[in-house]
């Protein structure tokens, strides 16, 4: 297991297919399970050609609660939204970032030491607390690994990308 330092970087606005699911944390394979074979499969009826990993896109955490989660991947061009695949932006701007070379369930004590770092560094994110958990404008955990090639899941690599406030 590695994990590499956090990175300020610049991301360019892009467009993405995502499905939306509101989970609780024990159910965070859900989106993974019937998200992303829904989310593939609309997208090569469309003849949409995705242009990176897949991700999950956290757009609300109430850790007592649920989860508003994107099963999501970036897109050559947006299309047509379906009854549960729709389409959409990720924002441009600055982003932390670091990777984490290891199995996606031990992500939970990496987000807490990238979110410490950001404390501890005064870099805000660009998230909203509100009575129902804390909204971000974009939090991404890239899965850069593709399970097909590598099913070992103690060998991924997971990239997290948080958008910072402007």
């Amino acid at each position: 297991m590695m994990l590499t330092l956090p990175e300020n970087i610049e991301r360019q606005p892009q467009a993405y297919a995502y499905v939306n699911f509101t989970v609780r944390m024990n159910q965070m394979q859900q989106p993974a399970q019937e998200g992303f074979p829904l989310l593939f499969g609309y997208l090569a009826e469309q003849g949409i050609e995705p242009v990176g990993a897949a991700f999950y896109n956290y757009r609300r955490i109430d850790m007592a609660d649920t989860l508003d989660v994107e099963a999501g991947i970036a897109v050559s061009r947006a299309g047509p939204d379906s009854d549960r695949v729709k389409f959409g932006t990720l924002p441009g701007g600055r982003f932390v970032t670091l990777k984490w070379h290891g199995h996606p369930d031990k992500l939970k004590p990496v987000t807490g030491m990238l979110i410490g770092w950001l404390r501890l560094t005064q870099q805000p994110l660009d998230m909203e607390e509100k009575a129902n958990g804390d909204h971000f404008a974009c939090r991404l955990e890239i899965y850069e690994t593709d399970p097909a090639e590598e099913p070992d899941m103690d060998k991924w690599v997971t990239e997290l990308a948080f958008k910072l406030k402007d």
